[in-house]
């Protein structure tokens, strides 16, 4: 086993880049487009807020690997030179739709929960709408997100596995082309696959855990700021 995993592991570490630079792109992209569709959903006016809904709702509806498809292969039929997206970027792009969807709908839920009471707390103090969202909105709102973020996230890692479909060499691309190669030991390679998922994925929901965990210390410790005055 020692033998084979020199032998495989540069090539299953070359598709374990190409995840990590794909996932994170997504990742910074798809959560920067949710903030604003999540605010536009929940402070913007109504017509807005809808359009950004029938948004949420078609991409939370439709299957990834359709998406992927339509962004690969059916946007560059349309004639215009700006679809016709290399693979690596088709994928970034499919992502961040992906995770901008999920995004937006942990926003506005978080923003919702907040009480009423600290809206009109703020504007009773003269803030405007902005200041009121800024100053103490956000503050509360941005650490309900975090445990339903880092459960998107994670979906987004291990969604880079079928990008293979539209030729990206990612981890589970170089995983499969290693089980061509030495078709007896498909376990040991799956597993070597999944180690690396692992050795990505465990960080990331340790660390979202270690600032909730901060967050609320913080809050016992200064309750002023956990209610956002």
């Amino acid at each position: 086993m020692w033998e084979l995993t020199l032998q495989t592991m540069p090539f299953l570490l070359e598709g374990f880049l190409n995840t990590i630079l794909i996932s994170l792109a997504a990742i910074t992209c798809g959560s920067l487009v949710g903030l604003l569709l999540g605010l536009a959903r929940t402070v913007g006016p109504g017509y807005l807020g809808n359009l950004v809904g029938l948004y949420v709702h078609l991409v939370r509806a439709t299957p990834f690997l359709v998406q992927i498809y339509i962004v690969y292969y059916v946007l560059p039929t349309s004639g215009w030179g700006i679809f016709d997206f290399s693979n690596f970027v088709a994928a970034v792009i499919a992502l961040t739709i992906y995770t901008s969807s999920y995004t937006a709908e942990i926003i506005r839920g978080s923003l919702e929960a907040v009480p009423k009471g600290q809206w009109e707390g703020a504007a009773a103090v003269g803030m405007t709408m902005w200041q009121r969202l800024l100053n103490v909105i956000l503050p509360q709102a941005w650490k309900l997100t975090l445990p339903p973020l880092a459960g998107v996230y994670v979906l987004v890692i291990k969604g880079t596995s079928i990008l293979s479909v539209i030729g990206v060499v990612e981890l589970m691309r170089q995983g499969e082309d290693a089980i061509h190669r030495h078709p007896a030991h498909i376990m040991w390679i799956l597993f070597l696959c999944a180690a690396l998922y692992f050795l990505y994925c465990f960080p990331i929901l340790r660390g979202i855990k270690h600032m909730e965990a901060r967050i609320a210390l913080r809050g016992r410790r200064n309750p002023a700021n956990e209610e956002g005055w």
